[in-house]
């Protein structure tokens, strides 16, 4: 257990705190007991599940519940389900400081705490905020997934069947060409969303580089929202569908994030972000 940890000021009054306080009391909570918890380390990023959240908080499973999801909402943290971890997005950064120099103990800490938790999303956007501040290992990818046995066997079948069937000589003939999919850079930002769709996968992934861009620099996570309900309505829709294609369109998104295309957000002078006046017109019209 922790002997203390830090909160800064800049908790009740910055973007993120803002956006805490008008999810409710429960997010504050929440937020709170996240960065002091006993179960919490230096890096932010823990076994919690949400069972030690309730009886902690005196929240209830209820009120526990939803605390997390407004604070998720607002860009503080991250929950996985699967393996019951959080990461608090931005804990890290005060509770230890960033840009760090290779010889620093506080990255060999950093980089021991990282080991102990499982590989996944979480991993990943850690890794992708703080790798260079704290000169961490490359995280290894999810091998993909191999093909059931089953699957395999009857594509086996499969091919003996064909072969069976062939007339005599036709291996000497050269198979018809199979019909390809159009490569990414002949799609629209619709039929990308199409062939996502039936890869069963998001079209911006929940660990997508984006999201581990607006933790480093603070951008509320919601703006991402924003910015990606302009971009839909810049790319798709009658007369606009077909019009322009990319060959990597969440690439695409992100410039467009990182750029502030969409012209919803400013950055005031002590560094926070906060909506312009069509930024917080996109965010009513996102509300209704």
């Amino acid at each position: 257990m922790r002997d203390y940890g830090k909160v800064a000021p800049q908790f009740w009054t910055g973007q993120t705190g803002k956006a805490l306080k008008a999810g409710g009391p429960e997010a504050v909570v929440v937020a709170l007991y996240l960065m002091t918890s006993p179960h919490a380390n230096m890096i932010g990023f823990y076994y919690l599940p949400k069972l030690y959240l309730a009886h902690e908080t005196g929240l209830g499973m209820e009120g526990a519940s939803k605390g997390l999801a407004r604070a998720i909402e607002a860009g503080f943290c991250t929950y996985d389900e699967a393996s019951e971890y959080v990461l608090v997005h931005a804990m890290a950064r005060f509770q230890i400081g960033t840009g760090l120099k290779a010889d620093d103990k506080r990255c060999k800490g950093v980089q021991n705490e990282l080991d102990k938790c499982p590989n996944g999303a979480l991993k990943r956007v850690f890794a992708s905020i703080y790798g260079e501040d704290y000169h961490l290992d490359p995280v290894e990818q999810e091998a993909p997934s191999k093909p059931l046995a089953s699957q395999e066997q009857e594509q086996e079948q499969e091919q003996e069947q064909e072969k069976e069937h062939s007339p005599a000589g036709a291996g000497d003939t050269p198979p018809a060409p199979k019909s390809k999919k159009p490569k990414r850079s002949d799609l629209t930002l619709t039929a990308f969303a199409e062939q996502c769709q039936e890869a069963d996968e998001d079209v911006i992934p929940a660990d997508d580089a984006v999201f581990a861009y607006a933790a480093k620099v603070g951008m509320p996570a919601e703006y991402v929202g924003l910015a990606w309900t302009w971009f839909k309505a810049k790319y798709t829709g009658p007369g606009k569908d077909g019009a322009n294609t990319q060959a990597d369109w969440r690439a695409h998104f992100r410039n467009a994030v990182k750029r502030g295309w969409p012209e919803y957000w400013r950055i005031s002078q002590s560094g926070e972000y906060y909506l312009t006046t069509s930024g917080k017109q996109a965010q009513l019209e996102a509300q209704a």
